[in-house]
């Protein structure tokens, strides 16, 4: 149930303004459960960029349950309703934050879920850099790092065939 509050603006109106609820959440991805639903998001996510990019044995969609489960990065999910929809894995640092993954559920692309997993990054996270990596390829995402002042740093030919970019952003 939406929660509502009253503002009184002095000889004007009263203007309603709805409260939504936290919508991205950390995620315990020790929870098996909580890690098998990730690790379909990641599935679906990385098989359309594998598509995109036309890899073949592409790394990400060959992660396996238990690199979630054990894993030591930070893992936040964007939630709609009790559902899951979007993930970004961070690996954070006192100087820079290494942005491991960025997912959304393609049932949910295009709907500004990747734009405010990175905002909730780079404001809850105090490092001096970030950096991003992301297939050449993936124009969508090299625009949603470009949007927030991520600047090119290197390209790369990887060993499964994809060509890479690297994004830094320094504040």
């Amino acid at each position: 149930m939406p929660q509502f509050y009253f503002y009184r603006i002095p000889y004007i109106r009263i203007t309603l303004v709805q409260v939504k609820p936290t919508m991205i959440k950390k995620l315990d991805n020790n929870n098996v459960l909580i890690a098998t639903k990730m690790r379909v998001i990641f599935k679906e996510s990385y098989a359309v960029e594998a598509a995109l990019l036309k890899a073949v044995n592409f790394p990400p969609l060959q992660r396996p349950l238990e690199c979630y489960i054990e894993s030591t990065t930070t893992f936040f999910g964007y939630h709609i309703k009790d559902e899951i929809v979007g993930i970004i894995e961070v690996s954070p640092k006192e100087k820079t934050t290494h942005i491991n993954s960025l997912v959304v559920s393609p049932h949910f692309f295009r709907q500004g879920i990747g734009r405010q997993l990175m905002q909730h990054v780079l404001q809850n996270f105090s490092s001096k850099v970030f950096t991003v990596e992301t297939g050449l390829e993936n124009i969508p995402a090299s625009k949603l790092y470009t949007s927030f002042h991520f600047k090119e740093v290197k390209q790369w030919d990887t060993d499964h065939g994809v060509r890479k970019i690297r994004f830094k952003l320094s504040r």
